[in-house]
C-alpha cells in the first residue's frame, strides 16, 4: 500500500500542472495525500474488518467509502464527480462506472491475497460496489494480478504477457511512444491502467517507475498510486520515501497500512 501513496503524494501537484521535464520535483511542499490515498486505505480497512467473504467484505467497503470520505470531505485535488455524488446521496447501490478510480485505491488486495485468483476476485469485489462496468472492474483486476504476480516474484516479462492475455491491454507501446502521441490527461481506467502498468514495466527502480508515470502527463496522482502500488512489490522501495509517505497521512492510515502489509 505505501508504494501506492507514495504515487499518489508524488503526482499530487501535476495532475492539472503536468511536468516539463523528467527531472521534476519528487515532492514538492505542497504535495500531500489526496483521495486516492484515502480510498486505497478504506479498501484496506474493509478488508481487515471482513476479510474475503464476497457478501460481508462489500458492506464494509460501501461502509468505508462513506466513513472515510465524511473524515475527509475535501482532499486536495478533491473526489472523482460521480463519486463524490455517491457520497454526498449516501447510497449504497454501484452507478456503473468505468473510471480509474477502481484501480488507484485496490493496493492493499495485493498483500492480503494468498494466489492470483484471490487477488482478481477480490479486485473484482472492491471495484464493483461503486465501478461495476466492465471496465472499471477490468482495470482494478489488472493492477491486483500485476500487482500480485510482482509480489511473488515473476520478472517483467511474465507479467506483461500474463496482463496482456488477460485483460487485453496494449502494453507493446512505450513511455516514448506515447508521449509522441500527445497522451494526456484521461480518466477511465482503458487509458490509464495500460498506461501507468508500462511505466512500471519501463522501469530500473520504484522511483524511475514514479517519474515515468508522472511524465506520462496525464491523471498524475492516480497513474503515480498505480504505478506505485505495482512497482513496490518489484523493486526496493527508497527509505526516504516511506519516511516522507508516513510523515504525510494521518496516524489512523499508518495503522491499515501496517496491518495489511503485516500479511505480506
Amino acid at each position: 500500500m505505501i508504494g501506492a501513496i507514495i504515487g499518489d503524494i508524488a503526482g499530487s501537484d501535476y495532475e492539472f500542472n503536468p511536468v516539463s521535464t523528467y527531472d521534476f520535483e519528487l515532492f514538492p511542499s505542497d504535495s500531500s495525500f489526496t483521495d486516492d490515498s484515502i480510498l486505497t486505505v478504506a479498501v484496506g480497512a474493509a478488508l481487515l474488518e471482513a476479510g474475503s467473504d464476497e457478501a460481508a467484505l462489500a458492506e464494509a467497503l460501501i461502509d468505508a467509502f462513506h466513513r472515510y470520505g465524511a473524515k475527509y470531505p475535501t482532499p486536495k485535488g478533491a473526489y472523482g464527480g460521480s463519486f463524490s455524488e455517491w457520497l454526498r446521496s449516501g447510497k449504497r447501490e454501484p452507478y456503473n462506472s468505468w473510471g480509474n478510480g477502481s484501480a488507484m485505491r485496490v493496493s492493499a488486495v495485493i498483500d492480503y491475497a494468498r494466489s492470483l485468483e484471490e487477488a482478481e476476485d477480490l479486485a473484482r469485489i472492491t471495484a464493483s460496489v461503486t465501478h461495476n462496468h466492465e471496465e472499471g472492474i477490468k482495470g482494478a483486476q489488472a493492477t491486483a494480478a500485476a500487482g500480485y504476480l510482482a509480489r511473488t516474484g515473476s520478472p517483467a516479462a511474465e507479467i506483461r504477457e500474463y496482463i496482456s492475455r488477460a485483460y487485453g491491454y496494449d502494453l507493446t507501446r512505450t513511455c516514448a511512444s506515447l508521449r509522441a502521441a500527445g497522451y494526456g490527461f484521461e480518466d477511465s481506467c482503458q487509458k490509464t491502467v495500460p498506461e501507468s502498468l508500462i511505466a512500471f514495466l519501463e522501469a530500473d527502480d520504484f522511483e524511475s517507475a514514479i517519474r515515468n508515470t508522472i511524465y506520462l502527463r496525464g491523471d498524475a496522482d492516480t497513474m503515480g498510486a498505480i504505478t506505485g502500488a505495482v512497482a513496490e512489490q518489484f523493486f526496493e522501495v527508497p527509505q526516504r520515501f516511506v519516511d516522507h509517505a508516513r510523515e504525510t497521512v494521518p496516524e489512523e492510515f499508518l495503522k491499515v497500512i501496517d496491518a495489511i502489509e503485516a500479511r505480506r
